[in-house]
């Protein structure tokens, strides 16, 4: 979501940030940690997971839903007045059909990101602020909205957990783990896993990129200026539009944001019968499994992550989840061509959308652009080129038993 440029950090095999308070990364992910591990919570009743109260996760929520005013700062360009516009299907917090516009332009070896950053924001305050793409950019693309419901448990993962299931994976399959900035810590880096392209490692980065680029409100990150500075409009001042003193959140608003995310229950499961049973071998037999991992295990409560910001909690400590989702970046032949934190070989690289909750989804990838399951799978490329093979070669009844399982989901 951020427009602003971000130091980079990469590494594919390198492990930083985070202060494990028990066991090492291998443990935590095989049978004894897994058997050992609590089920996260999981429901779409707009309940607590335990992270804080339900009087204190209603209050969140109210705030996470929004509207935001002129008066609170929207603007003076952005793409929506409160994060319910986004993140309200089949709940708050869920996923929606709302999709948001990148670009810039690759010369065959170089990315530059349009004017003003790669996000083009769909609203202005004035018309005369309006962004669009402007000519010469090669590279347009969009990006639709993530659901972050079980964020919280997902911002428990331990880094090392999640280069664990990168260097687990077959070599021609190992998706890409990069390391970014923590920006309520700064100097700290820590394993990225939010946003389509693993932008942000910890919650409270997140919610305060979304405020800025999102919403146009501009705020301070646990006392940090890094979103404190208005957008521009394809690179020109907004200033003369802008009426309310920068920052506009003194942080409160960007706390409760996170707080929100961190209380969802994770995407329940739907019904379960034999063929779903069976097409979630098939799911397996044909290889779906080694980048939507099944089964993930928290961080013990007591962890240090974000830097040593944030401490794992009891509620979201040593809790089994099941994404579906490796965390990773892969090039499945669908990549949108814009270069984030995680530098110029990671373009046509996407995070793996996590599959928990996709029933609940009718605009499937990261553009959206796929409106079945079927043609999803079909999409897949790159490193999934084996993978959509095997799915060509399933029988009908097959077929019909693994579209069963994802409708389960």
């Amino acid at each position: 979501m951020r427009k602003a440029t971000t130091t980079v950090v990469v590494s594919a095999l390198m492990l930083a940030g985070s202060v494990v308070a028990t066991q090492s990364p291998r443990e935590r992910t095989g049978p004894a940690a897994l058997a050992a591990a609590t089920e996260a919570p999981t429901g779409f009743d707009g309940l607590t997971n335990g992270f804080v109260t339900q009087a204190e996760m209603n209050g969140a929520a109210e705030e996470f839903t929004g509207p935001e005013t002129t008066a609170d700062g929207l603007g003076p360009i952005f793409n929506a007045a409160g994060c319910g516009e986004c993140h309200m299907m089949p709940v708050l917090g869920g996923s929606s059909q709302v999709t948001e516009r990148r670009a810039g332009n690759f010369n065959g070896s170089i990315f530059v990101e349009h004017p003003g950053g790669s996000l083009i924001q769909d609203r202005a305050t004035h018309p005369n602020i309006q962004e669009r793409v402007l000519p010469g950019h090669n590279v347009i693309t969009q990006r639709a909205s993530l659901s972050v419901l079980g964020d919280g448990f997902v911002e428990a993962i331990d880094s090392g957990d999640l280069l664990d299931i990168s260097n687990s994976q077959p070599a021609s399959l190992r998706g890409t783990f990069i390391q970014i900035p923590v920006l309520e810590a700064p100097g700290q880096n820590r394993g990225g896993r939010f946003g389509w392209k693993n932008q942000h490692a910890s919650l409270l980065s997140f919610a305060g990129d979304a405020y800025l680029n999102e919403m146009g409100i501009t705020n301070l990150v646990n006392g940090h200026t890094d979103f404190a500075r208005e957008n521009t409009s394809m690179g020109n001042s907004v200033a003369e539009f802008d009426e309310v003193k920068d920052p506009e959140d003194d942080g409160d608003d960007v706390e409760a944001f996170a707080e929100f995310m961190r209380a969802t229950k994770a995407p329940p499961r739907g019904p379960i019968n034999a063929s779903v049973r069976a097409g979630s071998a098939v799911f397996d037999q044909i290889g779906c499994a080694q980048c939507h991992t099944r089964n993930i295990v928290t961080a013990a409560p007591g962890t240090s992550i974000n830097g040593g910001e944030t401490t794992v909690s009891a509620a979201l400590g040593n809790k089994m989840i099941h994404p579906f989702g490796d965390f990773m970046l892969h090039d499945v032949g669908t990549g949108d061509g814009i270069v984030q934190n995680g530098g110029a070989a990671t373009r046509n690289m996407v995070r793996t959308a996590p599959l928990w909750g996709v029933r609940t989804r009718d605009r499937l990838m990261h553009d959206g652009q796929s409106l079945t399951y079927t043609d999803a799978i079909l999409r897949h490329a790159g490193q999934a080129s084996s993978t959509t093979e095997r799915f060509r070669r399933l029988t009908n009844t097959q077929r019909a038993q693994l579209l069963d399982f994802l409708g389960s989901l």
